[in-house]
Parts: structure tokens; C-alpha cells; sequence
């Protein structure tokens, strides 16, 4: 559908290109107001109602060939667009336009003993570079948050989605335009040669940090090779812990839900806990065999259910991204968080119990971005954390954890005011 575009220079020369024009571009950001930024921002939101069926014709015939190249079911529904996932992007840029613009925050004042007066103020990161697969909604989102944290943003979507993130992208820029912002904010890699990836990873000095969204093996690629700043997560490992003061229907809402609600995003539960004293595991369990899982157990999990079938080593380890489960029964609250201790891949885990105290537990000693309690892990969302979006999840401990978005694309600076001191 979409023309070939030849590129005759190098990939190194050409992320260099699109990297000095987003810095220059996202110099003149900086100038702008918080109204015009939103401004912008609800235009392109406009834009992308109106390109409603350019944008849904591009994306079917994405899927088409993401269907022909033997995609799995989980990556060809985050590929998948309709009117009402359309919608949502749209809104979801309407929402970041309304939240409050982070830049120019000041998060703390001190006076010194010698007059001096410090001030810590938020401003843009730069120049963020996001590389991603499948998701046509990282586009817009990306592109929405960075805008209104004063980013440039330079994009580099994967090849099974290139019609849908190219027309996102023209009804976007034609918001921009509209509002009078520089649409370099805002550049997509108008090549699917992996060597710009590689271009963009060793781009110190250009990109002041790379955000990965995709499976494993982009994430790991890089983490691995990357000489500029990352923010990421490898694996979405999420577990749901039901406690044995659970209430067996809200546990078996919640399982069911984290589990099934849908199966490729990372906040899906992979591993259930299920404690010996929990009174209604069979009911579970029987819940998500007959909602569509495949569940794999150890031996107390397969005495509950005849259908549970023999979970191996690699199953508590594994992001499965599909209705595949792996199931383990738990001796008391000590032994789930060992369990996750060992497992999680610090995403999101969650428990389900009415005792205060062993809630309380929980969210104090599981080491995760998110923790959660009583509540389904399909929740860790930015989106559904009121950020309006989220440009990706991180695990990580430095910087930003958990959902990122517009104050997970600041960083500050030290404003000293003095009256002539120096120092002795």
C-alpha cells in the first residue's frame, strides 16, 4: 500500500539527520506554552477522527500481510486497529493535552546559610527515541507524551506495521502543523533496515535515551548494545497471589480477568498462586480452563483438576503472551513471596485477600514496579493510572518505574539565585 521510499544515505547518516532536525525542533518546543502544546495536541487528536478510514485501510492491510507471514494471535491483536481502538488513541490524546504540564514544575526550594536560593526545576529530557513492534497506538502515544513534556521524539516502528504508523503519523503532523509546532517533534524512521536501529543505539550525543516496546528478543538487543540511556523491561512475568482470607468470587473474577481480558499485553497474569488454605482453587482453576486456558501446574495444582497439565522449570519463568497459565499451590504467604521473589520479572504482581495485614505484607516486600491488591494486573496501564497514556512500562530501579509518562520524560536542573556571594 504504502510506496517504497528509497534511502540512499547510510543509516548511520541518516538517524544523524533526523536527530540533529528533532534537537533543533525540540529547541523551539521549549519556547512554547503549555496551552499551545495542548493546543497541538487537540488538534492531532481532530486529525485522527477525521482520517478515521485512511488510517483503518492502512492497518488492514497491514494485518493482511502480518497474517500471511504467520504472526501469532497475541502480536496480530496488539497490531489490530477498529473504529473503537481508533478512538481510544484519539482520546487518549485528548486526555494527555488536558493533564497538567510538567515542565517548569518546581519540585523543591532550600535557602542557604549563605543566601544563595536552589531551586530543582522539571524540564524535557531531550530528544527520546522510541523503537517498538506490532503496537500502532505506541505512535500516537509516544508522540502525545513527548510533545507535551517539551521531547522531541524520534520513532522506529517495526515492519508489520509500517502502513498504520505512517498514516497515524501524517494525521498527527497535520495537527502539529495546524497549531504551529515544528512536525521534526515528532519523526518516524522512514526506513525498515534494521541497521537504523543499530544507528540509533550508539547515538550519544544525538538521543538522550532510547524507550523499547516489543518482545524479548528487541528488548534484550537493546539493553545489550545500546551506548545511550535505556528505559525498558524485558519480560512482563506478572503474578496473582490468592491468599487464603481471599473471597473465592472476587479471586476468581480477578484470575480470570488477569488472565484472559487479553492475553499479548504485559500486565496479562502468567503464573497464579494459589494458597493450600484458600478454600476455592478447583472453581478457579475450572474458571480458566473453561474461559480458554491452557494451564500448566505442579503436582498440587494438577490434584486440583485432572485438565491441568505438568508445568516444567522453564514455566515459572516464562511470558507467555497467549492463554497459557502455569499454576502453583503455595504454603501460606511466605511462600508466595518467595515464589515471586524468584520469578517475577518485577512488572506487576498482585494479591487477593480480605486480611489487612497480609495485604499491607504484600505491597511492602514484592519488589515490583506495581503491586497490587485486589484488583486484576490488566490494571498496570498508564492509561488506566490516569497519565493518559503511558510510553512504555519500566522495571528498573534508576530514573522512572513502572508506567512512564510525562514526568517519566522530565529530568531537572539546580537554578541557584545569589546576590554576588563567593565562595571562600
Amino acid at each position: 500500500m504504502t510506496a517504497h521510499i528509497p534511502i540512499t544515505e547510510s543509516p548511520e547518516a541518516l538517524v544523524e539527520r533526523l536527530a540533529q532536525a528533532g534537537r533543533a525542533a525540540q529547541r523551539r518546543l521549549a519556547l512554547l506554552s503549555s496551552d499551545q502544546k495542548a493546543a497541538a495536541l487537540l488538534a492531532s487528536a481532530r486529525a485522527l477522527r477525521a482520517d478515521e478510514a485512511v488510517i483503518l485501510e492502512a492497518n488492514a492491510h497491514d494485518v493482511t500481510r502480518a497474517e500471511a507471514a504467520g504472526l501469532s494471535e497475541a502480536l496480530l491483536d496488539r497490531l489490530r486497529l477498529d473504529p473503537a481502538r481508533l478512538a481510544g488513541i484519539a482520546a487518549a490524546v485528548d486526555q494527555v493535552a488536558a493533564l497538567a504540564d510538567p515542565v517548569g514544575e518546581v519540585i523543591s526550594t532550600t535557602d542557604r546559610p549563605n543566601g544563595l536560593h536552589l531551586s530543582r526545576v522539571r524540564i524535557p529530557i531531550g530528544l527520546i527515541g522510541i523503537i517498538y513492534e506490532s503496537r500502532p497506538n505506541v505512535t500516537v502515544d509516544a508522540a502525545a507524551l513527548c510533545l507535551r513534556s517539551g521531547n522531541a521524539v524520534l520513532l522506529r516502528g517495526g515492519s508489520e506495521a509500517v502502513n498504520s504508523n505512517r498514516a497515524l503519523l501524517a494525521a498527527f503532523h497535520r495537527g502539529l502543523a495546524e497549531a504551529g509546532v515544528p512536525i521534526d517533534a515528532v519523526q518516524l524512521i522512514p526506513t525498515q533496515d534494521r541497521g537504523a536501529v543499530g544507528a540509533m543505539l550508539t547515538a550519544a550525543g544525538l538521543i538522550d535515551m532510547i524507550i523499547p516496546r516489543g518482545g524479548k528478543s528487541l528488548v534484550a538487543r537493546v539493553q545489550n548494545e545500546a551506548r545511550v540511556p535505556v528505559l525498558a523491561h524485558l519480560d512482563g512475568i506478572c503474578h496473582t497471589y490468592l491468599h487464603s482470607a481471599a473471597d473465592p468470587e472476587m479471586a476468581k473474577a480477578i484470575a480470570v480477568n488477569a488472565k484472559m481480558r487479553r492475553t499479548g499485553i504485559c500486565g496479562a497474569m502468567e503464573t497464579l498462586l494459589i494458597d493450600t488454605r484458600f478454600p476455592a482453587g478447583a472453581e478457579v482453576v475450572a474458571a480458566l480452563i473453561d474461559a480458554g486456558s491452557e494451564v500448566r501446574g505442579d503436582s498440587r495444582a494438577r490434584a486440583i483438576d485432572p485438565r491441568v497439565l505438568p508445568a516444567i522449570d522453564e514455566d515459572w519463568d516464562t511470558e507467555y503472551l497467549d492463554a497459557i497459565l502455569s499454576v502453583a499451590v503455595v504454603d501460606g504467604l511466605d511462600a508466595a513471596l518467595e515464589h515471586i521473589a524468584s520469578h517475577s520479572s518485577h512488572h506487576t504482581d498482585a494479591i487477593v485477600t480480605a486480611d489487612a495485614e497480609a495485604a499491607e505484607r504484600f505491597l511492602a516486600e514484592v519488589d515490583s514496579a506495581i503491586v497490587i491488591v485486589n484488583a486484576s494486573s490488566q490494571f498496570a496501564d498508564g492509561g488506566e493510572f490516569g497519565l493518559g497514556a503511558e510510553i512504555g512500562i519500566a522495571t528498573g530501579r534508576l530514573h522512572a518505574r513502572g508506567p512512564v509518562a510525562l514526568e517519566g520524560l522530565t529530568t531537572y536542573k539546580w537554578q541557584v539565585r545569589g546576590t554576588g556571594q563567593i565562595r571562600p
